[in-house]
């Protein structure tokens, strides 16, 4: 389903964020939630999601 890559996309991004500057950044997830603490790059967050849409990898 389109969601579920759209929702995968999200979490990886915010991850890969997250293990690439931990002092601005903390993720923490449980089945239907995340909780954001710190700097998004919402331009790479919506890269992430484009690409999942366009079926990228």
């Amino acid at each position: 389903m389109m969601e579920d890559q759209v929702r995968e996309a999200i979490l990886s991004e915010l991850q890969r964020q997250a293990e690439a500057n931990p002092s601005k950044l903390r993720i923490s997830t449980d089945e239907v939630q995340v909780t954001a603490n710190g700097e998004i790059d919402l331009d790479a967050l919506a890269t992430a999601i484009i690409g999942a849409v366009a079926g990228g990898p």
